[in-house]
């Protein structure tokens, strides 16, 4: 009989509980809602926004300006929200496709040869237009003509250090034939194999050029006349009106950079620092000073003639290079957008 009581008046408690739970659930819900309303739209904004995420590649001075642009704080003032994140160059272009990154600071040719092969990739700024190799040659070597049927280190083909040799070649007045290319990696590996005597001769940057100068090696010619697009900033074209609102303050902020760096060496330098570690003074003096006259782009703008080179060396390997126009491969409306003061 007792069983019986609790299991009417549990019955009849039932309905209150799911009454009460209900209005409970409602009142969270209301809270939630007020919460969400009475909440700015700036901070909503910031709770969701994530940072636009930009990779530079390497420690060499070429990558500057943005360096500059996140110690001056230009970032900070141009209220651009970035994550910068250092990567191999292996690593940063398929990143930058799958939508890990959403820009990265390298150079050209990976970019055309990507693009080339169907990806969508695009330029929206150039930071550094011309080529910043030294082609070096061991100390007994004193005249091109020696050169010949010697070995010269290089990387695989369709690389900017391959592309960098041929055409130190061609301005020593030789040709591929007249040597023995042996592709052995990066510009950091040509200048081990030099040191090494495993090659005759390679190109070197800063600031590995300056080692080899010390050590006696020969500079046989500078590439630093000949248009090349060199460093610029790279994004997926399909994503161009997504990321367009983060993009014009961070080419404002990396403009900001390279202003600060031709009108404050002192800090250029700490900057260098940091970022190279780097601790000789002459090797830092002159690395500013190299990059100083190389010419950091103020304009950001984009060289036709150096993405045009590019294409011209690939057509060897990438037989769509030879219809191709430069203009496919840089799209040039933020940068026009900023020049004429206007927002996003």
């Amino acid at each position: 009989m007792k069983n019986e009581k609790n299991t009417a008046y549990c019955s009849r408690l039932r309905p209150t509980l799911v009454f009460f739970s209900a209005q409970k659930l409602l009142f969270r819900a209301s809270l939630l809602f007020l919460s969400v309303i009475l909440t700015p739209a700036s901070q909503v904004k910031a709770a969701t926004a994530r940072p636009l995420r930009v990779a530079y590649l390497s420690t060499s001075g070429t990558m500057a300006p943005l360096w500059m642009a996140k110690e001056t704080g230009a970032l900070i003032k141009e209220g651009v929200d970035v994550e910068v994140l250092s990567m191999t160059a292996s690593a940063a272009l398929p990143a930058l496709i799958a939508g890990e990154l959403d820009a990265v600071e390298m150079s050209a040719a990976p970019v055309l040869t990507a693009s080339l092969r169907g990806h969508d990739v695009v330029f929206v700024a150039g930071l550094l237009n011309t080529m910043i190799w030294n082609f070096y040659a061991r100390p007994e070597i004193q005249t091109s003509e020696q050169l010949k049927g010697k070995v010269i280190g290089t990387d695989r083909p369709a690389t900017p250090i391959a592309y960098g040799t041929l055409v130190a070649l061609k301005k020593l007045g030789l040709s591929p034939k007249d040597v023995q290319l042996f592709p052995i990696g990066s510009s950091a590996q040509v200048v081990a194999a030099l040191h090494a005597g495993q090659v005759a001769g390679g190109i070197a940057g800063p600031p590995a050029s300056f080692q080899l100068d010390r050590g006696g090696f020969r500079s046989m010619v500078s590439l630093l006349d000949v248009p090349y697009q060199n460093v610029g900033i790279v994004i997926k074209r399909s994503r161009f009106d997504e990321l367009k609102g983060g993009l014009v303050p961070l080419l404002r902020a990396l403009r900001a950079g390279i202003e600060r760096y031709y009108k404050d060496k002192s800090f250029t330098v700490k900057v260098f620092v940091k970022y190279t570690r780097e601790n000789d003074p002459e090797v830092l003096d002159k690395t500013y000073e190299f990059y100083g006259k190389a010419g950091f782009r103020r304009d950001l703008m984009i060289s036709e003639p150096g993405v045009q080179g590019i294409l011209n060396f690939l057509q060897e390997t990438i037989p769509e290079a030879k219809n191709a126009k430069p203009s496919q491969f840089y799209d040039d409306r933020l940068v026009r957008q900023i020049d004429s003061g206007r927002q996003p």
